[in-house]
């Protein structure tokens, strides 16, 4: 979840989720410091960039673009009404067989995509140019995140998981009548013995200092890389119990140089009834976290691909659950996890 997110469009289309192909799609994808970025390709040659945030900004079951990338794809965009909102869509592009997006589901503006302005100096990555995150996956089924195979797939509605995964329940906020109003998903992970409810945030983005990068193992590319988020209140109470737990105090610089974020690192975080670390997460403050508006409880951070890089992680949005297959670096709690 880059910080961008609160400068998008948060409108959300409630639908059943439809469209799931007849097989496993294989998304055209790069593979960066542990995101994932969709990388279609038109027809006439021209490549997108569009990182996969499950903690992004969007909605109306639609991905978006930047302006320029629209402007560069000569797209024709017009407005949409989307709740109380007018939001900026355009016709979708044309893509290379095997090397498109499926078509946004249920979009009450249609089969297009969002177009949205991204000021300077929001953390946007210049080189990334739109985002497909919660809206978007939620409204098209189940998602297959394989870290250590670095590759991202759409799921057909005859997948069934693997006997050597876990899983857990997944929860959503949602409406009077008991829909789903968005896609950001609540996942519950286990620190020092103690629950703790997050956003599975697959967009989770470290900006490391000199110092930051020195300290955590974290690779980065462009000057990004990946994290977690813990809330301060939290972040203080581990390091109070723990004070041999690793802190740097200017670990990172989401906010600028001038106002750096301490990281402190977890020697192990439990997920679905797995085990993995060390983990490094990063501080936001209690009152800048505003992800708990659009979640079913309030949470106390982000869930980032420095847990979920241990696996291959698949979403089930239909049933609310998310599966781990063990992959590298992970081993078996104690405690087997409840059944969602």
């Amino acid at each position: 979840m880059p910080i961008i997110m609160g400068i998008l469009a948060t409108a959300l289309a409630t639908a059943p989720v439809g469209g799931m192909p007849a097989a496993a799609q294989v998304l055209p994808t790069v593979y960066e410091a542990e995101h994932f970025y969709a990388a279609p390709e038109t027809v006439d040659g021209q490549k997108l960039r569009l990182v996969v945030d499950t903690g992004g900004g969007g909605g109306g079951n639609m991905y978006w673009i930047t302006t320029e990338a629209a402007k560069r794809l000569h797209l024709k965009t017009h407005a949409c009404k989307l709740d109380d909102d007018s939001v900026t869509v355009a016709d979708l592009p044309e893509y290379k067989p095997g090397q498109g997006l499926p078509s946004p589901v249920s979009s009450p503006c249609g089969k297009v995509v969002m177009v949205q302005d991204v000021p300077e100096g929001y953390g946007w990555n210049a080189h990334d140019e739109g985002q497909f995150s919660g809206s978007y996956l939620y409204s098209q089924g189940i998602w297959t995140f394989d870290y250590p195979g670095e590759h991202l797939a759409l799921q057909s509605n005859s997948w069934r998981p693997d006997s050597a995964s876990h899983v857990t329940h997944l929860g959503f906020q949602q409406d009077s009548h008991g829909q789903a109003t968005n896609g950001y998903a609540r996942i519950t992970i286990r620190v020092d013995g103690q629950p703790l409810d997050m956003l599975l945030d697959t967009g989770a983005t470290a900006h490391p200092t000199v110092e930051g990068e020195k300290t955590s193992p974290t690779p980065t590319v462009n000057g990004l890389g990946v994290t977690s988020y813990v809330i301060a209140s939290v972040f203080e109470r581990w390091h109070k119990a723990h004070p041999d737990w690793r802190v740097v105090v200017n670990g990172d610089a989401a906010f600028g140089p001038k106002h750096p974020m301490p990281l402190i690192e977890v020697p192990r975080v439990d997920v679905a009834g797995w085990s993995v670390g060390p983990v490094w997460f990063t501080e936001r403050p209690d009152n800048a976290f505003g992800m708990s508006q659009y979640m079913d409880r309030i949470v106390s951070g982000a869930a980032g691909a420095n847990v979920f890089q241990h696996f291959v992680m698949t979403i089930d949005y239909p049933h609310e659950t998310v599966w781990f297959r063990c992959a590298t670096g992970c081993k078996p709690t104690a405690t087997p996890p409840p059944a969602p």
